[in-house]
């Protein structure tokens, strides 16, 4: 099958409407990205930005013509909701083949892997995390999630009980019991985050010992070792409540923190952890700390 791709730069407000004509049209894909290079680091809980210019990139069969979709698309929302578009042909390939091929196992340290569902284990001897791209929840591709596994390789957490705070795709909680805690408590506030933890979990065999709780059922029992990798803001609007949760002599791990947002959440933190050194990714850092 041949594809071709159009590429529609909206403003904001059309988006969503936009977005679901070309479904409508038949679009096997739609995506949207920025088309200004305006990131959205951090927004705020409950919210969904979008960038004030945003492409829409819709994938098409070639059998559709794209001279009338653009038709019908101004048909229904004006010429003025496109402020730009192109249309552009994809190379015959396999795209499932090409898809795969860009995800290989991944090491973290000395003993632990990510390694997707179609690959051979590297070394069936290490700590292998079988994990495929899906939902962006977190697959170790992200310096803030490398930067936690390749902790939790250097410090293996054999015998501790942990919390996989903010767990995402359970990934943090999947490494730390692979790399022998005794058992993990995961909390989200996205029930298809624990879901996803979940599948996970049963995937690597270690479900057993994890245990899922939306944030809000949570027991309040502390642990030796507590691991968040969220955002900065949250992390301090939540700081208070984080540390109930880690025994005297425990470590938190926390990360999703820009570099210039370090000194402030070490700040926040410093009134309970003893902080260790900054480690630092691209932009982004990870932060240690011990419980006084």
């Amino acid at each position: 099958m041949s594809w071709q791709q159009l590429h529609l730069q909206l403003p904001a407000s059309q988006v969503d409407a936009i977005s679901d004509s070309l479904s409508e049209m038949g679009a096997a894909a739609v995506t949207l990205s920025d088309a200004e290079d305006k990131p959205i680091f951090e927004p705020p809980i409950g919210t969904t930005p979008l960038w004030d210019h945003t492409q829409i990139t819709g994938l098409f069969d070639t059998m559709y013509e794209m001279d009338k979709v653009l038709s019908e698309l101004k048909n229904q929302f004006g010429d003025s909701a496109i402020l730009q578009w192109q249309v552009e042909e994809l190379p015959e390939q396999d795209w499932e083949r090409a898809w795969m091929d860009d995800f290989q196992p991944m090491q973290f340290g000395q003993n632990l892997w990510i390694i997707p569902s179609w690959h051979e284990a590297p070394d069936p001897d290490a700590a292998n995390i079988e994990l495929d791209p899906g939902l962006a929840f977190g697959t170790g591709t992200h310096p803030t999630t490398a930067l936690c596994l390749e902790w939790l390789d250097a410090h293996p957490p054999r015998g501790l009980q942990a919390i996989d705070f903010g767990c995402g795709s359970g990934i943090l909680a999947i490494a730390a019991l692979k790399l022998g805690a005794d058992r993990v408590t995961g909390t989200d506030i996205d029930p298809q985050a624990l879901q996803a933890s979940k599948d996970n979990a049963d995937k690597n065999r270690v479900s057993d010992r994890l245990d899922l709780y939306l944030a809000d059922k949570m027991p309040d029992k502390p642990v030796d070792l507590l691991m968040a990798n969220i955002l900065a803001n949250p992390l301090q609007e939540l700081s208070e409540s984080i540390a109930q949760l880690v025994n005297t002599g425990g470590h938190i791990i926390l990360s999703g923190i820009l570099a210039e947002q370090a000194d402030a959440v070490v700040e926040t933190y410093a009134q309970w952890f003893e902080m260790g050194p900054v480690v630092q990714k691209e932009d982004w850092v990870r932060l240690e700390g011990v419980k006084k």
